[in-house]
């Protein structure tokens, strides 16, 4: 009996010998960053990259749900009179699905002749436009495949001079709301480039998408005052529906200094309202983006997320943010679509949980030449949906042919960026 004891004891010393050597084997084992990717941080000393990565959803950017490439595809329907300037299709809206058909709505230039130039402004007429955002209207589109799409024709059409618009009506975005179609635009009341783009955001309104319209008001997101951020323009409205509220995320370039574009920097602000028509208060916070151009957020689980694009520190990113005002990076981006308009059935349903999308409206604004301007609009599709999983949007190998690199040569510094001809000073 007592030599059963024995080895009993000797036993039990010997597991407990070797669990602490499996401790201290694991201490001396994870000393070091290991081999196989934690999904926490570990406890150990970390570089300021490697404690950073913990920071995002997931430590491998193939598992964020807010990482994806960008596939782009022609549209269908859609004629620019062989390319010669004089037609020009941008800023679309985020498509919508009502009774199986996609609506979208646009800014349509049908002019004369091609734009001469924001920096020709003072030269431009009533028929003779400044920019590729002068002249226009807006018009709208409807599609069964969100590829080929049929033309319907005027919804928004520039009102009578002194109105508020008269000059050019761009860059509208969609809201549904209780059962009716809201439609935010913006309202220039002379030619692009005689001051830059100072103008505000309007409203109009429809029981159905097809129209009619009826103007609901302007200036509904108020200018800053004087010395403020935003004191002079409100651009690019996008709305989207948030904890029960009306959010509208606007753009406005800033820093310029008198008659010189160069020094330009440009934020995002919020304002937020339980009426369309207004009033609309501004977030203290304001601007709650400073990255990006033109706007685009939506409902992400139970914050909302935004692609930063062209501008600031922080460009090709899409960030997150929990609150809908402070906003952090999520993910870094390549080849990422210009004015997105992403098709998100959520938008506007105030879930609490948003899903993300799949496709969505872009545009390219140098598909023609210097001296017959003009932009496109084209589909592209990605995976930043919690419903949807391909793994070949999720890979980080991105490889362009030479040609498009070498596009980018020296030689192409003093070029506009977006094909318009104008050297910069």
């Amino acid at each position: 009996m007592k030599s059963k004891i024995i080895i009993a004891l000797i036993g039990s010393v010997l597991v407990s010998c070797s669990a602490k050597l499996d401790t201290s084997f694991k201490k001396k084992s994870i000393s070091v960053f290991p081999f196989k990717m934690p999904t926490e941080k570990p406890n150990i000393p970390l570089s300021t990259s490697s404690e950073r990565m913990f920071e995002y959803s997931t430590p491998r950017v193939q598992d964020n749900e807010l990482f994806s490439q960008f596939k782009y595809t022609r549209l269908k329907g859609f004629d620019y009179n062989n390319g010669d300037g004089t037609i020009s299709r941008r800023d679309p809206s985020r498509p919508i699905l009502v009774n199986g058909k996609y609506y979208i709505w646009y800014t349509k230039r049908h002019t004369t002749v091609p734009p001469i130039g924001w920096d020709r402004a003072a030269e431009a007429t009533d028929v003779i436009p400044s920019t590729d955002w002068d002249l226009c209207d807006i018009w709208y589109a409807t599609s069964t495949d969100g590829i080929t799409w049929e033309e319907k024709g005027v919804a928004v059409s520039r009102p009578a001079k002194p109105q508020s618009g008269w000059r050019s009506v761009a860059t509208p975005d969609i809201l549904v709301w209780k059962g009716k179609y809201y439609l935010y635009y913006q309202a220039f009341d002379e030619p692009s480039g005689l001051r830059g783009d100072l103008c505000p955001v309007s409203v109009s309104y429809s029981d159905s998408p097809d129209g009619p319209w009826i103007h609901g008001g302007d200036k509904v997101i108020p200018f800053g005052k004087e010395g403020e951020w935003d004191q002079n323009a409100t651009h690019d409205p996008h709305p989207i529906v948030y904890k029960g509220k009306i959010y509208i995320y606007y753009k406005a370039a800033y820093n310029k200094w008198p008659n010189d574009r160069s020094h330009y920097a440009v934020g995002h602000g919020v304002v937020i309202g339980e009426d369309p028509l207004g009033p609309f208060k501004k977030h203290p916070l304001n601007p709650v983006m400073q990255s990006g151009h033109e706007t685009t957020y939506f409902p992400f689980k139970g914050g909302v997320a935004a692609l930063a694009i062209k501008d600031g520190n922080e460009r090709e990113t899409m960030q997150y943010s929990e609150d809908g005002v402070n906003f952090k990076i999520a993910a870094g981006l390549s080849l990422t679509p210009t004015a997105a308009a992403p098709f998100c059935p959520d938008a506007f349903t105030n879930s609490g949980n948003g899903r993300g999308f799949t496709w969505g409206l872009c545009h390219f604004v140098n598909a023609g030449t210097p001296q017959k301007s003009y932009s496109i609009m084209a589909r592209f599709d990605c995976d930043l949906s919690l419903d949807y999983n391909e793994p070949a949007f999720k890979d980080t190998g991105v490889w362009h042919r030479p040609e498009v690199y070498f596009a980018q040569g020296v030689e192409s510094m003093y070029e506009h960026p977006e094909g318009r001809g104008v050297k910069k000073k």
